[in-house]
């Protein structure tokens, strides 16, 4: 068979090669998900809808309820003012991604990207026939807006942040954000925001860039929130006319509609109780305590993540590690998996108990 050659340039996700085909005692720290089921109230809400009959196409856009609640949720935790034809729902974030990139890359252009940063990135913009360009971050994990404007040229058309971030667990400071947004803004480019970690935050607080500048597309989940990885409901929101004039065009012939149960699923989750976040908030702070305790304990270095439940330590030959530690049965992602400055650092992800964190530790011993 003859593949495009798009196609081919593109890269296997090193996330999934970590954790397929594993052996039946390994400890997988390597999938970002939460261990949590959905809460009940969730899974009821989709029961009524399957009993209902609720099992036909929704709009394009998404349910007309769910697009309203989302513009309330981004009016009262955020602090942004989005109308509910700005909101466009779709299947995960990873689909919100790809209609942002694919709505705003022309052939050639740049878009700007941590150096670590979440896989799917690079990826994204060259199949859409952009350039990722890598921006290194600083001693903190995090981007800055002075190493951003060294790297801005005329072929440049998006900076992607994404805090708390994925594979570092940092939590970028709304002095950094407003930055960015105002250097978007300045250059007439966009900032897209990756949010889907945003309830998991343990020191300081999130902050959304749209805030600061119209010239945000804002993307964001209920997958990692709610326990709700498999349910593929995402959303992307941007002010003006881009979603019911442009990006609505790549959703109605890439994927119509999300699924109208995962949608009736996620108006329950973000328009009922919330107990349930803050408590699997509280609870991976807990474990990400417990697990970073015990890297102090073997010397290990790192930077102290602020959020997400991800740890990025630093090991000397990330590859070689993750590779020794598959071995004890422990399930890691190499650091290069996440661009090339990755490669000093595994990712660990604790989104799994505590009783596995500590056999986990154990089974790292003499290995980091």
């Amino acid at each position: 068979m003859r593949y495009s050659q798009h196609i081919q340039d593109l890269q296997h996700s090193g996330i999934r090669r970590s954790f397929d085909g594993t052996m039946s005692d390994v400890i997988n720290m390597g999938i970002g998900q939460p261990d949590f089921d959905t809460p009940d109230h969730i899974k009821n809400a989709a029961v009524e809808a399957i009993e209902e009959g609720f099992t036909t196409y929704t709009p394009n856009c998404g349910m007309p309820e769910l697009r309203e609640a989302l513009a309330r949720k981004f009016l009262t935790e955020n602090g942004v003012e989005y109308a509910p034809q700005e909101i466009l729902v779709t299947s995960g974030a990873s689909q919100a991604l790809f209609l942002v990139f694919a709505g705003i890359i022309n052939k050639g252009e740049e878009i700007l990207i941590g150096d670590p940063s979440f896989l799917s990135y690079p990826q994204l913009i060259k199949l859409f026939g952009g350039r990722p360009v890598r921006v290194p971050l600083n001693e903190d994990l995090n981007l800055t807006a002075e190493a951003i404007s060294e790297r801005i040229t005329p072929h440049t058309r998006a900076i992607v942040v994404n805090s708390p971030g994925n594979p570092t667990g940092a939590v970028q400071s709304e002095r950094e954000l407003r930055e960015m947004a105002q250097l978007a803004e300045d250059h007439g480019i966009m900032l897209i925001s990756d949010e889907v970690y945003e309830h998991f935050i343990y020191e300081g607080k999130h902050v959304s860039p749209a805030r600061f500048s119209d010239h945000v597309i804002t993307v964001n989940a209920v997958s990692k929130t709610y326990a709700m990885t498999g349910w593929r409901v995402g959303y992307l929101a941007v002010k003006g006319e881009a979603v019911e004039d442009q990006f609505i065009k790549v959703q109605q012939y890439a994927q119509a509609c999300a699924c109208s149960i995962s949608q009736r699923a996620a108006l329950a989750a973000i328009t009922g109780p919330q107990d349930c976040v803050r408590a699997m908030r509280d609870e991976f702070r807990t474990r990400r305590d417990l697990l970073l305790n015990g890297l102090r304990e073997m010397d290990v270095e790192f930077s102290e993540p602020k959020g997400a439940f991800y740890v990025f330590p630093r090991v000397g030959d990330g590859e070689r590690a993750a590779a020794r530690l598959a071995e004890a049965g422990v399930i890691v992602v190499p650091g290069s998996a996440f661009g090339p400055s990755g490669r000093d650092f595994i990712r660990i992800s604790y989104a799994v108990s505590r009783e596995k964190i500590i056999e986990a530790l154990e089974r790292m011993r003499g290995i980091l």
